[in-house]
């Protein structure tokens, strides 16, 4: 049973189907190939002649071969494969044939696809009605007379005919067993021929990678933007908690200062959110939506703390700050007062502190934070510990640096930013020419 299913089941008729249509496609340069013969035989008709036909066959092989080169051939041997041959689809390649590699590989594939299939096209075109009229032989006398008469005499005798449905079976066998062996060849030879390059492996893993860093960058602008707000909120809501018989006017202040809050951060949430949908894709411009240093009046204003801002020079003008720096920039901001919230320690008379300074000489976007160290953290998030690490990260990836800690009885934050992304790219090359 086991035999017969590997010859007829139905693993075996889709790929008998993929060697059918492998002939298909191997006719018109058959048919060119006759043309040709028939010219260099001076009109001798190819088709009555067996040898000429083999030439024909020889000459279309080539032709097909250099069809192969072409770059969209291999996705549709690709998907003829995966669907007829049982080929697992991680085993081979997506995507058109680039490299010179890949390109003579499917060719070989093509060509040996064209090739087996021509023959076994023909064989189930002309075996079967001939196996089955052997077969019928011993049972129409009128058959045997037209088939038997200028035979062997010994062909007409009565052991050739009760031997002629055995003789029949075994010739469809035969076919069978053919057609099985040439799709388990191509089966095996797929992989090798239409699996992934070393070129495609490594454009592969460089889409990963792309696709793992837009990820990460999301994860950043989600932790950034909600840790934030989820601090800020929690202790507007808990010094509104306390101070509610006392002093109206406070809570009335703190409900709104949450109110704004929530709303900013539901505008971000829906902005990266929609980024998500779209894959992480960028837009026009190679950057993704999001608040910039322009949007730092709002942060400022709302954010749960009192801060002291100073800046030099002009940060929020985009001509002189790229727009991807003014977003990490804002994000820097926004983690570095989320880490004041978490650490308390700040009131009126000793305010977070904030400078944002553009430095032309240096071509350098310069951050400082610094705020009151605490005893103990005012507002503790499960599950926190990324920020700093977040912005070590965003300023790495610029080109630039951000350093942190415990500084003259304040805690210090300060980062160092390219002014553009142009200037952060001929930084990295620079740093991997020295390496």
């Amino acid at each position: 049973m086991r035999f017969l299913a590997a010859l007829f089941g139905r693993r075996a008729r889709l790929r008998w189907l993929h060697l059918i249509i492998g002939g298909a496609l191997l006719m018109p340069y058959f048919l060119v190939g006759t043309v040709l013969v028939g010219m260099a035989g001076a009109g001798e008709p190819v088709f009555s002649s067996l040898p000429a036909q083999f030439v024909a066959f020889g000459l279309a092989l080539p032709m097909a071969a250099v069809t192969g080169f072409f770059a969209l051939v291999r996705p549709l041997s690709v998907a003829t494969a995966r669907a007829l041959c049982g080929v697992p689809p991680a085993l081979l390649a997506d995507g058109p044939a680039r490299t010179r590699q890949a390109r003579v590989r499917t060719a070989g594939w093509y060509t040996l696809h064209l090739a087996l299939g021509g023959i076994l096209s023909g064989a189930t075109l002309a075996l079967p009605p001939f196996a089955v009229a052997v077969i019928a032989l011993p049972f129409f006398a009128g058959l045997r007379e037209t088939w038997l008469l200028d035979g062997p005499e010994a062909l007409r005798g009565p052991w050739a005919l009760a031997l002629a449905p055995f003789a029949g079976l075994a010739m469809l066998l035969a076919l069978a067993l053919a057609a099985a062996v040439a799709g388990e060849v191509l089966a095996r030879r797929a992989p090798v021929l239409l699996g992934p390059t070393p070129e495609d492996r490594l454009a592969a893993a460089e889409r990963r990678a792309a696709d793992l860093a837009v990820r990460n960058r999301l994860a950043r602008e989600l932790h950034d933007s909600v840790g934030h707000a989820l601090s800020a909120v929690t202790l507007q809501a808990g010094a509104a908690r306390r101070v509610l018989d006392r002093d109206p006017e406070f809570v009335r202040e703190a409900l709104t200062a949450i109110e704004e809050t929530t709303r900013r951060t539901v505008g971000e949430l829906d902005s990266v959110l929609g980024l998500l949908r779209q894959d992480g894709e960028p837009d026009e411009e190679g950057t993704a939506h999001g608040p910039g240093l322009d949007a730092l009046g709002g942060l400022l204003a709302h954010c749960g703390v009192p801060v002291a801002y100073e800046r030099e020079g002009d940060p929020e003008d985009p001509g002189v700050v790229d727009p991807v720096v003014a977003r990490e920039a804002y994000r820097i901001v926004q983690e570095g007062l989320s880490n004041a919230l978490r650490h308390g320690g700040s009131d009126a008379a000793s305010p977070v502190r904030l400078l944002i300074a553009v430095r032309e000489r240096e071509r350098k976007l310069m951050i400082v934070m610094e705020n009151p160290l605490g005893e103990r953290p005012a507002v503790a998030r499960p599950g926190g510990g990324r920020g700093l690490r977040g912005i070590a990260e965003r300023a790495v990836l610029l080109g630039g640096r951000a350093e942190a800690g415990p500084y003259d009885g304040v805690w210090r934050l300060t980062a160092r930013l390219p002014l553009t992304t142009a200037e952060a790219t001929g930084t990295a090359d620079r740093a991997e020419g020295r390496r």
